[in-house]
């Protein structure tokens, strides 16, 4: 009878692979029991406030990409667009032309500061915008809000973090999720907010002298 030693190369392997095959079983199943405790635990449901911030790319992307989340299982939404100007973006012509009816899409900046180059005309357009926001938030039938580029807004004073803490603080209905995204966010609204994601920037095209361009920025 021929030992381990002596058994054919071709043996030797299968018999060393079946054994690596149950070792990763055996820890799988470990895990999957450790993590269905771990969510069995995990039973309350409520609306989040969330942040989108850092100077990476893909902040607004990854809101819409819940935005479209909620129109896909039809469940009501809106965005409100604190700096974006009049510019076709992909995602609103979408939402307008097929979902008007889930997703309520204003955009109610008029370009970058630099654009307009009038502080008053930037303050009165971000507090329309605010406005509508609010609007939109107590609505109880939107179940997510998107506020894109609010940080912004809110770096730059346009409106008062303040205000704008109390509000999502004291009215904002306990189911309806919040999404606030723009570089630099507030500390104070990190601080609040139940999930905050932040882009880091290790490479772009921009640098590059590349453009934006139609279906990656817009």
């Amino acid at each position: 009878m021929m030992n381990d030693e002596t058994q054919p190369p071709s043996n030797n392997a299968a018999s060393a692979a079946k054994r690596d095959v149950e070792r990763h079983n055996n820890k799988m199943a470990k895990k999957k029991a450790a993590r269905d405790k771990i969510m069995a635990t995990k039973t309350d449901e409520k609306g989040l406030i969330i942040v989108h911030t850092g100077k990476g790319k893909g902040k607004s992307s990854a809101a819409f990409g819940m935005i479209f989340r909620c129109i896909a299982h039809d469940m009501k939404c809106a965005v409100v667009q604190f700096i974006k100007g009049g510019m076709d973006t992909g995602e609103r012509n979408l939402i307008s032309a097929n979902f008007p009816e889930l997703c309520e899409f204003h955009t109610m900046g008029e370009g970058f500061t630099w654009e307009t180059q009038d502080k008053e005309r930037d303050i009165a357009a971000a507090s329309a915008a605010w406005q509508k926001a609010k609007d939109l938030i107590r609505d109880e039938s939107n179940r997510m809000v998107l506020l894109d580029e609010v940080n912004i807004a809110l770096r730059y004073g346009y409106i008062p973090l303040a205000e704008v803490l109390s509000f999502l603080a004291e009215e904002k209905p306990a189911m309806t999720h919040v999404v606030l995204t723009g570089r630099n966010a507030a500390d104070e609204l990190m601080e609040m907010a139940d999930l905050v994601t932040e882009m880091s920037l290790i490479k772009h095209p921009f640098r590059s002298g590349i453009k934006a361009q139609i279906g990656v920025e817009f």
